[in-house]
């Protein structure tokens, strides 16, 4: 049933949003060029790898670390790059991972594989028997601010607690904490992403 509920949302929501799409895509080519969506990997469901897609925020040759630890930030994050992040918008071409299988709208967010400490708490606390999302119970509850070990343990409860009415919940949070712009760091991206 999740699985559906997600292919058929994130594909309806991807032709109602197709200007939206349209319109940043031109927005960021005339800010800093392109290409206006980049592709990275991030470690998925059974602990593999897939490419997470989100559109580009930050300069083409950012150095490739986890958020919240790129300290030049600042200096990286282009002029579109700033609201798209503050705003989540950034996230948007993640409606392909969903409609393609590799993520779902809710979730432990997808990471780098060169987040080691965080990805082996996940690996022991059994989080990659699930999707990974595009939001979940860390980012309700303080996002970058965390530690990895409270996001590894907000994963496992995710994981042990998940059910449909669980989900409603976190993706109406969602919509809160992004509106609030609650435990947003302007830490980097890895790789050009946001993800936390």
């Amino acid at each position: 049933m999740k699985r559906a509920f997600d292919f058929t949302v994130s594909l309806l929501l991807m032709i109602l949003l197709l200007p939206v799409f349209l319109i940043i895509g031109i927005i960021i080519a005339i800010d800093s060029g392109r290409p206006v969506i980049f592709k990275q990997y991030r470690v998925g469901k059974d602990n593999r790898l897939f490419y997470v897609y989100k559109f580009r925020t930050m300069k083409m040759g950012t150095r490739n670390t986890a958020t919240g630890d790129l300290t030049e930030s600042e200096e990286c994050i282009t002029v579109s790059g700033k609201f798209l992040r503050a705003t989540s918008l950034d996230e948007l071409p993640q409606l392909i991972n969903i409609i393609n299988g590799s993520m779902s709208f809710v979730g432990p967010r997808p990471l780098i594989p060169e987040e080691k400490e965080i990805r082996q708490l996940r690996k022991e606390y059994n989080v990659y028997s699930v999707r990974p999302g595009m939001t979940g119970l860390a980012q309700i509850n303080g996002r970058d601010t965390l530690s990895a070990e409270e996001k590894a343990l907000f994963d496992k409860e995710y994981v042990e607690k998940q059910s449909l009415l669980l989900d409603i919940k976190i993706l109406f949070k969602t919509v809160l904490v992004v509106l609030k712009r609650e435990g947003i760091s302007e830490g980097g991206e890895a790789g050009n992403s946001h993800l936390s």
